[in-house]
């Protein structure tokens, strides 16, 4: 081999990454990136769907249950220990596996992240004061006015980054999507993406499923153990925060977890509207034999050994 390769598998959550990322290790003997954001965190298991203790068994795993939700972590953070860790994999092998749904961090790995000026701090803390304050509606009101092509694929449910991208609009004067998409950092493999994907139907049809099996696993009983600690910005996502709002007497079980499908449903169509904007990624449906996939992968490595 000349080169070395980073397999990429990306979708909508629930679609069966983790499955192909697994298959796709073991059949180039090597390790798996999770790209994964939700699954950082040692204290979140069952919301945020982390692989079993067979499948991180089946094939070595990194990043996945790696810090505190106490400790701040970023995606330059990610960035920048993905790349040492690639760097390590690719000393013994030609391949790596990443995988993950969420899209900036897996572009942070492939491309490098966009550059943006310093801005005053005392931005960012007034946009977490109201953020406090008022929630979290009036700020995506506000970076739909200040950033509308921003806002069409932007995770505007993350409040992290609703705000990072309003202290950057704001701070600046330019919109903060002005500053992405620019030349991007040179690295020493070559990336091989692969999308799974399905009906709309049956993606939610998926994750109705899979919400029900969270609830079956004890996501209640999970959400309980972090319920004082909600206030933390790692746990303002789908599937804690709705059973925050039972937990606080304001909802009912069933409208809880009625939420969490629906915010999951909203989640996975903008994963798709984020991918499907790469015209790099070869895409799947979620049906495909891992053979199939297995030999468009060989076939890409062909013609790059050429």
């Amino acid at each position: 081999m000349n080169n070395n390769y980073l397999l990429n598998v990306v979708g909508p959550t629930a679609i069966g990454k983790t499955a192909l990322a697994i298959k796709l290790a073991k059949k180039f003997n090597t390790e798996i990136i999770s790209a994964d954001s939700r699954q950082f965190y040692k204290e979140m298991s069952i919301g945020t769907a982390v692989p079993s203790k067979n499948e991180l068994q089946t094939a070595k795993h990194h990043f996945i249950q790696h810090i505190s939700i106490e400790e701040e972590y970023n995606v330059g953070d990610f960035e920048a220990e993905a790349i040492q860790k690639l760097e390590e994999i690719f000393q013994n092998n030609s391949f790596a596996v990443m995988v993950g749904g969420s899209g900036l961090y897996t572009k942070s790995v492939l491309q490098g992240l966009d550059y943006f000026p310093e801005v005053p701090s005392e931005i960012r803390q007034n946009l977490n004061l109201k953020f406090k304050e008022e929630g979290l509606v009036p700020l995506q009101e506000q970076l739909q006015k200040l950033d509308p092509e921003y806002y069409k694929t932007a995770d505007v449910e993350n409040p992290q980054r609703v705000i990072r991208a309003l202290e950057v609009s704001i701070g600046t004067g330019k919109p903060y999507s002005s500053y992405l998409n620019r030349p991007k950092k040179q690295r020493n493999f070559i990336p091989i993406s692969i999308g799974l994907s399905a009906d709309r139907e049956i993606i939610y049809e998926r994750i109705n499923r899979r919400v029900d099996l969270m609830m079956d696993e004890g996501l209640l009983q999970e959400a309980e153990t972090l319920f004082p600690k909600r206030q933390l910005n790692a746990l303002n996502t789908v599937g804690y925060k709705e059973l925050f709002e039972f937990l606080k007497g304001k909802d009912s079980l069933e409208t809880a977890v009625a939420e969490i499908k629906k915010n999951t449903r909203r989640f996975a169509k903008r994963q798709l509207t984020w991918f499907r904007k790469d015209p790099d990624i070869q895409w799947f449906n979620f049906h495909t034999p891992p053979e199939e996939i297995q030999q468009f992968i060989e076939a890409k490595i062909i013609n790059y050994e050429r």
